[in-house]
C-alpha cells in the first residue's frame, strides 16, 4: 500500500524539468520565427512563414527529424501561453517602410519596428520628379535616368496583391509643350515648304489660327509633294491630318478631271476607321476644298444602300472622297463608285485599318485602286496612278509585308518621331490601384469636384473610356442617378444616334463623354483637360491612343490621364508602363518595321 501511495504523488523533479526545457525550446522557437519567418520572393511580394517546430494544426508537439534533438522530448501536458505574431502570408515585406494609414496586418508598431531593425531613412531630393509614388522611397527625380539593364523599384511592383488596393502612382510632366511644336523655329512657315499661293490663302482662310508647321508637317509635306509614298508614324495629336491634306489638294489642282462617263470616281480617297473620324476628316478638308474649288463628301456607313447611292449621286461629282471601309466595300462591290481615277490613297489610322477586322476589306479597296509604283508613274496626267499615304501613331508588325503587295518597299519613304510609342512627355499620368467595387465611387468623387472647380474658373471637358457598350450604358445610368450630365457614345448605337454625338461633346454642349473605343483614334479633342481610364485598356497601343486625346497641339488646357487599375493582366502592362517612363524608351512590344533604311527620324 505504501508503495501504491508513493507511486501516485507528483513527480515534482520531472515537472520541474519539463518546464525548463518548454521555456528553452520557446526561446529556440521565438529566435527561429523571427529570422526565418519572413522570407520574401520578390516579384509577386508573396510571403511565406515556416511551421513552428513540429507543431501541427491541433496544436500538440509532435517529432520532427529536420529539428533540433529538443524536438524529439516528449510533450508538455499544459496550456501555452500564446506565441508571437509573425508575418501572414500575402502581406508586404517588413524591409519596406509603410505610408501612413496602410493596413498590412503586423499587429504594434513595436512589434513591426522589432522585426524589422532600426527605420531606414528616406531622404526628400531637392527638385522636380519624373515618378511620384505614393511610398516616398519609390520616387524617381527628373534628373535621373536608369539604364536599359538597370533594376528598377518599381512602385506598381506588389500591385497584384490584393493589400496594394488604395496604392497609386503618377508619371509627372517633363516638360510643358508638345514634342511636334517644342523645337519649332520662330521663321519656318508652309510657304517653306513648298505649297503654292493659292493653297496658303487657303490656309490661313479655313483656319486662321495655324501659323507655323507642325515637326511632323514639315517633313511630311516635302516629301509627299516629291509624289514618294510615304509611311508617317508620329505620336497623336501631332498635325498629321492637316499634314496630307495640304499636299493632296495641291496635287489635284494640277490635274484634269477626266470623264468617268456615268459612276462616280474621286481623285482623292481618305480611307479613315469610324464614321466619326470621317466626319471629323470632313470638316477639316472641306472648307480647303471650298476655297480651291473643290468638292470634299463624305461616305460612312450604317444607314444602308440606299443612303450610299444618294450620296454618291450627288452633283458636282466628288474630287475627295473621305469613307470608311465598310461603306466604300458595299459601294465598289454594287458598283456604285470607281477608283480609276485615283491620283491620291490616304489610309489614316492606318494600324487600325490593317488590323484583322479591316484588313479583308482594305485588301480588296487596295486591289482596285491603281497604286504607283514610284513617282514617275504619277507624271502622266491621262493614265492617273494613286500615290500611297500610310498615318498613324502605332504601326504593329508586318506592315511592310502588306504594303510590299501594292508597293516597291524602294518607293516608300517612313517618317517617324522620336517620341514614337513613347509616354508622352507633357501629360500628367497617375495609375490607381483599386478593387472593382471602388471604381464607381472613386470616378463619381473625380467628376463631382471637377464641377466643383469649373463653377470657380474655366476647365476643359473629360472623357471617360470603357471596355464594353454594356459599360458605358450601365454606367451612364449611375452618373444619371447623380445629376451628373454626360453623353454617350458606344459602337453598337444605332447610326441616326451615333451622328452627332461627338461634334456636340467638341462644340461643348456637354462636357462629359462615356465612350468606348471608338472615340479613341484620330478624334480630335484639344478642349479635353482630363481622361479617365475606368476600364484599363486590354494592350498598350489602346493605352497610347487613349491617353492620346489630350495634350493634342492646339489644346487650350494641360492634360491629365488617371487609369483605374483593377485586374492582374491590368497590373502587367501598368509595370511596363512605369518601367518605359523610369528609362524614358518606347513601351515594349510596339516595336515595327516602319524603321528601314529610307526613314527621316524627326
Amino acid at each position: 500500500m505504501e508503495s501504491e501511495k508513493e507511486g501516485k504523488k507528483p513527480d515534482h523533479s520531472f515537472r520541474a524539468s519539463a518546464n525548463i526545457y518548454y521555456q528553452t525550446l520557446r526561446a529556440d522557437h521565438i529566435r527561429e520565427d523571427t529570422t526565418t519567418a519572413s522570407e520574401f520572393t520578390g516579384g509577386d511580394q508573396h510571403w511565406t512563414s515556416q511551421q513552428r517546430c513540429g507543431e501541427s494544426e491541433k496544436g500538440e508537439w509532435q517529432e520532427s527529424d529536420t529539428r533540433s534533438p529538443k524536438a524529439l522530448r516528449p510533450p508538455v501536458q499544459e496550456a501555452r501561453p500564446p506565441s508571437p505574431r509573425v508575418a501572414r502570408p500575402g502581406s508586404l515585406p517588413p524591409s519596406r517602410p509603410f505610408p501612413q494609414g496602410w493596413s498590412g496586418g503586423y499587429g504594434s508598431d513595436t512589434a513591426q519596428s522589432r522585426r524589422r531593425g532600426p527605420p531606414r531613412l528616406v531622404l526628400a531630393r531637392p527638385g522636380p520628379l519624373l515618378i511620384s509614388a505614393r511610398r516616398p522611397e519609390l520616387n524617381q527625380p527628373a534628373r535621373l535616368t536608369l539604364g536599359r539593364w538597370e533594376s528598377a523599384p518599381l512602385a506598381s511592383r506588389g500591385w497584384k496583391n490584393r493589400r496594394s488596393r488604395r496604392d497609386h502612382f503618377s508619371i509627372e510632366r517633363s516638360q510643358h509643350k508638345a514634342p511636334a511644336v517644342r523645337n519649332l523655329s520662330s521663321e519656318s512657315s508652309f510657304a517653306d515648304l513648298g505649297l503654292e499661293t493659292r493653297v496658303l490663302r487657303a490656309l490661313q482662310e479655313a483656319a486662321p489660327e495655324v501659323v507655323r508647321p507642325t515637326t511632323v508637317q514639315s517633313s511630311t509635306i516635302p516629301s509627299l509633294l516629291r509624289g514618294s509614298h510615304v509611311l508617317c508614324a508620329a505620336e497623336t495629336g501631332s498635325g498629321k491630318t492637316l499634314g496630307y491634306l495640304l499636299p493632296l489638294l495641291q496635287r489635284l489642282l494640277g490635274r484634269p478631271s477626266l470623264d468617268s462617263h456615268s459612276l462616280p470616281a474621286p481623285r482623292g480617297l481618305v480611307l479613315v476607321p469610324s464614321r466619326e473620324l470621317a466626319e471629323q476628316v470632313r470638316a477639316v478638308a472641306h472648307p480647303l476644298g471650298s476655297s480651291l474649288g473643290l468638292q470634299v463628301r463624305e461616305l460612312g456607313g450604317g444607314h444602308g444602300m440606299s443612303r450610299i447611292r444618294m450620296q454618291l449621286s450627288k452633283q458636282p461629282p466628288v474630287d475627295v472622297l473621305v469613307a470608311t471601309p465598310g461603306a466604300l466595300w458595299k459601294a465598289l462591290k454594287s458598283q456604285l463608285i470607281s477608283l480609276k481615277q485615283l491620283s491620291y490613297l490616304v489610309l489614316d489610322e492606318a494600324d487600325t485599318l490593317l488590323d484583322e477586322s479591316f484588313l479583308e476589306l482594305v485588301d480588296y479597296i487596295l486591289e482596285n485602286s491603281h497604286i504607283a509604283e514610284g513617282p514617275a508613274d504619277l507624271k502622266d496626267p491621262f493614265n492617273p496612278k494613286a500615290q500611297l499615304v500610310l498615318v498613324g501613331a502605332t504601326f504593329p508588325e508586318g506592315v511592310g509585308q502588306l504594303l510590299s503587295k501594292v508597293a516597291s518597299p524602294d518607293s516608300l519613304t517612313t517618317i517617324t518621331s522620336s517620341k514614337l510609342h513613347c509616354i508622352m512627355p507633357h501629360v500628367r499620368q497617375t495609375f490607381m490601384r483599386l478593387k472593382g467595387a471602388e471604381k464607381v465611387t472613386e470616378l463619381v468623387q473625380i467628376l463631382k469636384q471637377r464641377g466643383r472647380a469649373y463653377r470657380t474658373g474655366p476647365s476643359g471637358t473629360v472623357l471617360v473610356f470603357c471596355n464594353s457598350s454594356s459599360t458605358v450604358n450601365w454606367l451612364g445610368y449611375i452618373l444619371d442617378d447623380h445629376k451628373i450630365q454626360h453623353l454617350r457614345l458606344q459602337g453598337q448605337m444605332p447610326a441616326s444616334m451615333r451622328a452627332g454625338i461627338f461634334q456636340c461633346f467638341q462644340k461643348g454642349s456637354r462636357d462629359i463623354l462615356l465612350c468606348t473605343d471608338i472615340a479613341s483614334r484620330g478624334l480630335d479633342s484639344t478642349h479635353v483637360e482630363l481622361v479617365v481610364n475606368y476600364d484599363f485598356p486590354l494592350t498598350l497601343q489602346d493605352y497610347i491612343h487613349r491617353a492620346g486625346r489630350v495634350g493634342r497641339v492646339g489644346s487650350e488646357v494641360p492634360g491629365t490621364v488617371i487609369s483605374f487599375v483593377t485586374h492582374p493582366w491590368d497590373v502587367n502592362l501598368v509595370q511596363k508602363i512605369e518601367l518605359a517612363a523610369r528609362r524614358r524608351r518606347s513601351l515594349p512590344g510596339l516595336g515595327s518595321s516602319v524603321r528601314e533604311p529610307l526613314a527621316q527620324q524627326i
